[in-house]
């Protein structure tokens, strides 16, 4: 079991973010093609043990189970877990779903031979944390996977947009996209993993008109923008400015229709 203190309050504080709005439709209509590539990238199959950390909906859970794995699926927001759980009986894959905490997981020492995240770790505030915590549930041997966004890509962006308007965070938590650094990666595994295998890849998003449209969606869907609305407040200026860099941001990054939003695929085993 996990051994590391947990700040309760900060705890909570994402809890609550991710509860925000309809991440699971932001899942469904947008990143489900990742779950996949992850899964696929970890040579997946049946005799596999699998974790997904901060799985969310599912969306690589589902695709590992498909594949005849035995697969568990934690993430931080029951909210999240229950309606992963309806699309799991939905697909006919049975997965056992765990309220957890990425930086304490619950879970044995080198339990299982597979574990990823796809665009979910990156986001536990304290990334030595929860990456001690991956290698520890990893058997020897094992396979890890990961998939986040990267600091230069779209979402990336989104993240520095939108830090102007936002609480610093409090101390020793870092940047959600820097697990989309290579070198960072590199630096929280450290000599508990083979050499990484490192590929930037990109997800075509083409469901937006225009920023305004990309902003719209963001601001109704997705926890981390609401957030940043919210602590704007009633501050009529700031939430223009906020409406304006977002689709600005938005707007550059369409390019005939659809947007590229690049993402890190890190691959390693365990020492």
């Amino acid at each position: 079991m996990g051994v590391d203190t947990v700040d309760q309050e900060l705890e909570a504080k994402h809890r609550a973010l991710w509860a925000l709005g309809d991440y699971g439709a932001i899942a469904a209509q947008i990143v489900a093609p990742l779950g996949p590539v992850l899964v696929e990238a970890c040579g997946i199959g049946p005799a596999d043990r699998v974790l997904d950390i901060a799985a969310g909906t599912g969306n690589a859970a589902i695709p590992a189970a498909l594949t005849g794995a035995q697969v568990t699926a934690s993430d931080l927001c029951p909210q999240l877990l229950e309606e992963g759980a309806h699309l799991a009986d939905e697909r006919g894959v049975d997965i056992a779903w765990k309220e957890a905490n990425a930086e304490a997981l619950p879970f044995a020492d080198a339990e299982f031979d597979v574990v990823m995240s796809c665009i979910g770790v990156m986001f536990a505030p304290h990334h030595e944390q929860s990456a001690r915590e991956l290698l520890r549930v990893t058997r020897s041997g094992g396979r890890i996977g990961l998939i986040s966004w990267t600091p230069e890509g779209f979402i990336g962006q989104l993240f520095a947009t939108m830090k102007p308007f936002v609480p610093a965070p409090p101390p020793g938590v870092s940047p959600p996209p820097l697990w989309g650094n290579p070198d960072h990666v590199r630096t929280l595994l450290g000599d508990g993993v083979d050499e990484l295998g490192v590929v930037r890849q990109s997800l075509t998003v083409d469901m937006f008109a225009d920023g305004a449209a990309f902003r719209d969606y963001f601001k109704a869907n997705y926890g981390p923008t609401i957030s940043a609305y919210r602590a704007v407040g009633d501050d009529a200026e700031r939430t223009a400015a906020l409406d304006e860099a977002i689709a600005a941001l938005g707007d550059r990054h369409i390019d005939g229709g659809a947007m590229s939003w690049e993402y890190l695929v890190v691959t390693t085993h365990k020492r």
